[in-house]
């Protein structure tokens, strides 16, 4: 029997309080879930870092995130890329204690009628993006530091058209437990959000909602009357950071919509 001579995991406040100094990096952090997640962790005193593909968006995200006082930067690049996503880590500076990975696109389409090369670039990037982002990240933090999947409820609740999207969250799910288990002997955390729709740019694109009138009229049949917030969403991946003695879990923010 192999004796694990690493300390415990270390005890914290289980409050966003716990996070003050800590280096978070964001990976999708340009707009959505991520980006409000960056302006959350700013204000609890985090050390945030955000990471996107598109130069200009990422640009007007640190701008938007950066009050006074608050340490924010941005890197581009590409969160499917485990080797850029290395580089993107070094460059944040210092061990990164939290990883929260939210970037990906939708891969949808009727099941018959949709090729596999057509979803297979989605598929990739949800999937693989997590599971590279999680490889880059493990080797460079100390105990007591965490990883954030996202996941969605349509795994709890399938609907016609989205086979390819809701095997990813399926995959991403497993892969959280999985890695939950495996580094644990590292003392690293790994988690994810199971969101219900939220009021995000992806998600109007997605439900083909223009304006704030047609969001809230979608939202209306929902058991709490609206869609969530992309604060409220953010705010459930910055518990799981900061409590530690959380691993393994799959967090539900959906306001009730796996239950209709």
């Amino acid at each position: 029997m192999t004796v694990n001579t690493l300390a415990p995991v270390p005890v914290s406040l289980p409050l966003p309080a716990a996070l003050a100094g800590r280096t978070v990096v964001v990976v999708g952090g340009s707009s959505g879930i991520g980006l409000a997640a960056g302006a959350l962790l700013a204000s609890a005193g985090a050390r945030v870092t955000l990471v996107a593909r598109d130069r200009d968006r990422l640009a007007a995200a640190v701008e938007q995130v950066c009050t006074p006082g608050a340490t924010v930067t941005g890197i581009a690049g590409d969160g499917t890329d485990e080797r850029d996503l290395e580089r993107v880590l070094d460059e944040a500076g210092g061990p990164v204690d939290h990883l929260l990975v939210t970037a990906g696109g939708l891969a949808g389409g009727p099941f018959l009628d949709t090729p596999v090369d057509r979803l297979r670039q989605a598929v990739d990037g949800r999937f693989w993006g997590a599971y590279a982002a999680a490889r880059a990240a493990a080797r460079l933090m100390p105990p007591g530091g965490s990883v954030t999947f996202s996941s969605g409820l349509y795994l709890q609740r399938p609907v016609p058209g989205a086979a390819a999207a809701i095997a990813i969250l399926g995959a991403v799910e497993g892969l959280t437990r999985t890695l939950a288990v495996e580094l644990a002997p590292m003392r690293l955390r790994v988690n994810a959000v199971r969101y219900g729709v939220v009021d995000t740019p992806l998600s109007r694109g997605s439900l083909g909602l223009d304006g704030a009138e047609a969001v809230a009229a979608a939202g209306r049949n929902t058991p709490l009357g609206r869609f969530g917030t992309a604060q409220e969403a953010a705010s459930a991946a910055l518990f799981l950071m900061a409590n530690n003695f959380a691993t393994g879990t799959v967090l539900t923010v959906d306001g009730g919509q796996s239950l209709v």
